[in-house]
Order: C-alpha cells, then structure tokens, then sequence
C-alpha cells in the first residue's frame, strides 16, 4: 500500500517583475491615503517604503527614538547588514508621522495595530497587497516591490550610484546599480 504524498505547500503567484514604476508606486501612497481605516499608518507605510526604501523588517522595527519630527531626520537601522543612515524626513511624510504619532503617542512602535501591538510583517505584506489591489496596478504587488522605486527617483535625477548606495543601506553596489536602473528618457539625448 502506498502512502499519499505529503500536502505540497500552495504556489504563490509570481509577480509580473520585481518593482514597481514610478507612476505604480505613487498611485499605491494616494491609494493608501483614501483607503481604509487606517489611512495616515498605511500612507505612512507606503511612502516610507518609497521615499526611503524601507524593508518590511525595518518598517516592524522601526521605533519614535529613530524619528526626530523637530529635526525632520529618521534614523535609519537597515537589515539584512545594510548600512545605517540618516534620512531626511521633508513635506508629507513628516506630517503623517506627526499626525500617527496623536493616534498613539504611549507606544514606542511607530507602527502598531488596532490593539497598540507593532504589526507583524505578514500584515504589512497584506496592506501592501490590498493597497496594490485597490489602486488598480497589474499585478498584486509585494512589499519589497516599492523599494526599487526609491532608486529610481534620484537615479533619474542624476545623483550618483555610491550616494544612492549609501541612502539605500546597501552593502553590495551591484544591489544599488540595479535598484538604480536607468530611466529612459536620460538616453534620449545620445
């Protein structure tokens, strides 16, 4: 008698590519913002993880003793041996920090949950996914996707690789050359 085959786990559906464009990237922050009952925290989430390139690591970890809203700075504490660094925190996302920082301000997390609990990287990813989801993009997006975006911004704008490695935290720059892919219209000239 043969015995059944062990369950296999489910497949995830892969994502179509592995970051998202600009435009995907802004349209999942202003979804963020509209949606949902926790729209200042999920519009944090997201433009943090654009604007800084947060993982969904540093996100869970991040405390308010790394954030100065009088300063507008975010101590940054990279995982995955990144380098740690200082971020400016301008306009919108110093905002939103200030206004998530009313809604909590007994909880040393920065990003907590309904029950002032930090919130666990399986519902960043689910945030991340709905918002995705919501704002119409192609394909369900994942929370290391925004990540490249960051480096598409300044990359764009000219900024050099080793300067975009050091605000990325990477400790690798082949990592940063290709989170820095170049945008199309800089070949324009050529």
């Amino acid at each position: 008698m043969r015995l059944p085959a062990p369950p296999q786990k489910p497949q995830r559906r892969p994502s179509v590519r592995d970051s998202l464009r600009p435009e995907e990237a802004e349209a999942t922050v202003q979804t963020a913002r509209k949606a949902g009952r926790h729209s200042a925290r999920d519009a944090a989430i997201m433009l943090l993880m654009v604007r800084h390139g947060l993982r969904t690591a540093e996100l869970v970890a991040l405390r308010w003793h790394q954030v100065d809203l009088t300063a507008g700075d975010l101590d940054v504490h990279r995982a995955e041996r990144g380098h740690h660094a200082i971020h400016p925190l301008r306009g919108p996302r110093l905002r939103l920090l200030r206004a998530l920082q009313r809604t909590s301000p007994r909880s040393p997390d920065v990003f907590v949950s309904e029950r002032q609990a930090p919130l666990s990287p399986r519902s960043i990813r689910a945030m991340v996914a709905r918002t995705g989801q919501v704002a119409g993009l192609p394909c369900v997006p994942h929370p290391h996707q925004p990540r490249p975006a960051c480096g598409y911004y300044p990359a764009s704008w000219g900024r050099e690789t080793r300067a975009m490695q050091e605000y990325l935290g990477h400790h690798n720059i082949q990592h940063t050359v290709r989170a820095t892919a170049m945008a199309p219209h800089r070949c324009e000239r050529f």
